[in-house]
């Protein structure tokens, strides 16, 4: 028999026999799409490419994938098996021409992978946009290793469509707290004086250490083994696209991409093949309709851990 939660634990477990009923709220496309009225803020059932070649070009505006990296894993019973480099390669591009002719020229992209996988996703992507930087993104969360260092980062390549694009560098300021103020004829430099404190908002770097990833009594949390933090796609969201704004995440996986669109205001398309992960994904959209947090967004800016206590 399976073990019992504690009341502390909010992992997100739903079977989908219990789930029945977020399942039934996702849409499935099986036809070619005008528009894209049918599966706009929709979890959409289904294989990415499949569904992708029945959506109408140049209608979104954000791109934000984490596609399986290249590495025995399972998921919910399915396995993604390791392949060669050049069957990665091919793979990486047949999911990129997929998704190239559904983004607008002013889209941004984001690809998510771990060291192993940048390699080869990082020159592919060149092939098809303009690739702007790679960040990359201290996981707390890993295992040690007895011959090799333990795997603590993982990257996710920046790239546009065209020159145009969206950056919104005031939207994802990190707010840290000013140990040593500088003062300029004794007013505060470069910083804030506040009742709880002494910060300054700094540019963010490609290098991220404050983000937490999400364990089993953060509400986010689901059973899923690679889920993204919610402050980490926040960053991507308000970074590279407007209120209002479509933002696609073909590789949806528990939800995290729409579910943090839809708290700031984004519209969204999340496609998923899993049955359980679309529950999760439907689950926790209904709950992002009460509730609007996000761990370490707050004030309308990322702090920094631990800077707000």
């Amino acid at each position: 028999m399976p073990t019992e939660k504690t009341k502390r634990n909010k992992t997100i477990d739903t079977t989908v026999q219990d789930g029945l009923h977020y399942l039934a709220q996702c849409v499935c496309v099986t036809e070619k799409q005008t528009d894209l009225s049918a599966v706009l803020d929709k979890t959409v059932h289904g294989d990415m490419l499949s569904v992708c070649a029945f959506l109408p070009e140049k209608s979104v505006d954000l791109l934000i994938a984490d596609p399986p990296y290249n590495l025995t894993k399972t998921y919910n019973g399915n396995t993604f098996s390791k392949k060669k480099t050049t069957d990665y390669e091919s793979y990486t591009r047949q999911w990129l021409t997929a998704i190239k002719p559904l983004l607008k020229d002013t889209a941004s992209i984001y690809v998510c992978c771990d060291w192993e996988s940048s390699l080869v996703i990082g020159a592919v992507l060149q092939e098809f946009f303009t690739v702007r930087n790679r960040i990359t993104w201290q996981r707390e969360k890993g295992r040690g290793a007895k011959a090799n260092w333990k795997n603590g980062m993982e990257d996710i390549w920046f790239a546009t469509v065209g020159e145009e694009y969206t950056f919104n560098l005031d939207a994802v300021k990190i707010r840290k707290k000013v140990i040593a103020p500088y003062r300029e004829n004794g007013k505060p430099k470069d910083w804030q004086q506040t009742e709880q404190g002494n910060f300054r908002d700094t540019c963010p770097s490609n290098f991220w250490d404050d983000i937490t990833v999400p364990f089993w009594s953060m509400p986010e949390n689901t059973a899923h083994p690679t889920q993204k933090p919610e402050k980490l796609i926040a960053k991507l969201i308000l970074a590279s696209s407007d209120p209002g704004q479509i933002i696609l995440d073909p590789f949806l996986g528990s939800g995290t991409t729409s579910v943090v669109a839809k708290k700031l205001g984004r519209r969204f398309i999340g496609i998923e093949q899993q049955d359980t992960y679309c529950v999760w994904a439907q689950q926790r959209l209904e709950t992002a309709e009460t509730d609007k947090r996000i761990q370490g967004f707050a004030d309308g800016v990322f702090w920094e851990r631990n800077a707000k206590l």
